[in-house]
């Protein structure tokens, strides 16, 4: 494993100010800049296949009020930012944004990769005071990122393509209300938390089911904040709303399909999110849920042009991913899933015979 520390920076770490705006905008902009020796998560933000906007309107506008952003400082300069998402439900912190520039090579002593240690360092001390119990992170696995993270107490557990549909492959007609009943497809509502549960349970690995760690009552949760199932992008788009839908099974006892989309209101991408049984052919509910994009982009009067549909598959949720690639979806990019875990597990408490802990007690005295 290389070190992604290089050496030790002379600046510090503190909190951002309203006056770092112009600062931050200037910082972000280049470190998403190809070729500037800066340092960033690599999420596909400015590629080629949809280098027209970026997804991220930062650094600080597209803020929440309860989301935390640091900047590191040196020789009045900002030279690094950090910004993380806290789930106002739950106590997870989700990292989205870890930008880094200066010098680089041997002789650099504020180096990117010491710069955004220092940054992931402040944020676990910060997490720890505030009883965060786990952080989570998607990155690219390039430029020390999974290195850094590991270095900081973090675990590797599974990646996720990024697939992308182009704003030339126009989006199908909205389906009617009678062809969706038909089709067994339907709203999520907070009742179907049970069954939406199983659905996830079973596609999803024990040990990523373990330390993901969702609960029924996260699944009753819907709307903006709607966090499951996780990805690597919907802490980075901003939506009015996440619209979830279910695709039921033929007998109506079991959920066989989820879809979750968002709609843009800003010049990004619209996102959707599928996990269904391997056994189902979930084509219909993608082209169901592309067509309530069509739909609600008509209704709302979206003033921004298309700018295609996200769509993050993890890579264990196969074969949702060919059923997107055959509605037109392409990928465009792997990012790797980390996490943090403040909690400390302890084994299964059991019960020991009063008699034989008497009977070890009175031989010892």
């Amino acid at each position: 494993m290389t070190d992604a520390r290089p050496g030790r920076p002379t600046g510090k770490v503190r909190a951002a100010r309203l006056t770092d705006l112009p600062a931050l905008g200037e910082l972000s902009r280049i470190a998403q800049t190809e070729g500037s020796g800066s340092r960033t998560l690599g999420l596909p933000v400015n590629g080629p296949p949809i280098g027209v906007f970026s997804l991220f309107r930062l650094p600080l506008v597209a803020v929440r009020p309860h989301d935390l952003l640091f900047v590191y400082e040196s020789d009045r300069h900002v030279a690094g930012l950090v910004r993380v998402e806290r789930e106002n439900w739950r106590d997870d912190w989700t990292i989205v944004e870890l930008d880094a520039i200066g010098p680089t090579g041997p002789a650099a002593r504020s180096g990117p990769g010491e710069i955004r240690f220092r940054l992931v360092q402040q944020i676990l001390r910060e997490g720890q005071k505030r009883g965060a119990a786990r952080f989570h992170v998607a990155c690219a696995d390039a430029d020390d990122n999974v290195e850094l993270f590991m270095q900081a107490g973090f675990v590797r557990y599974g990646e996720e393509r990024v697939l992308y549909r182009p704003p030339d492959d126009h989006l199908p007609d909205p389906w009617t209300e009678t062809a969706a009943t038909a089709a067994h497809i339907r709203r999520a509502r907070p009742v179907d938390a049970n069954a939406l549960m199983q659905l996830y349970a079973s596609v999803t690995p024990a040990p990523v089911q373990r330390l993901e760690a969702f609960r029924i009552p996260d699944w009753e949760r819907q709307g903006s904040n709607w966090r499951v199932p996780r990805s690597s992008l919907a802490p980075i788009l901003r939506f009015a709303d996440l619209d979830a839908y279910v695709l039921e099974g033929a007998d109506g006892n079991r959920i066989d399909g989820f879809i979750q989309i968002g709609v843009a209101r800003e010049d990004q991408p619209h996102y959707l999110r599928l996990i269904g049984r391997p056994e189902v052919d979930l084509a219909d509910l993608i082209r169901f849920g592309l067509g309530e994009i069509a739909a609600q982009t008509a209704r709302n009067g979206v003033r921004h042009p298309n700018h295609g549909v996200l769509a993050p598959v993890r890579t264990y949720e196969s074969p949702a991913d060919r059923r997107l690639e055959e509605a037109g979806f392409a990928e465009i990019a792997t990012v790797t899933l980390l996490l943090k875990e403040t909690l400390v597990r302890v084994a299964e408490p059991s019960l020991v015979p009063a008699a034989v802990r008497h009977l070890e007690v009175t031989r010892g005295s």
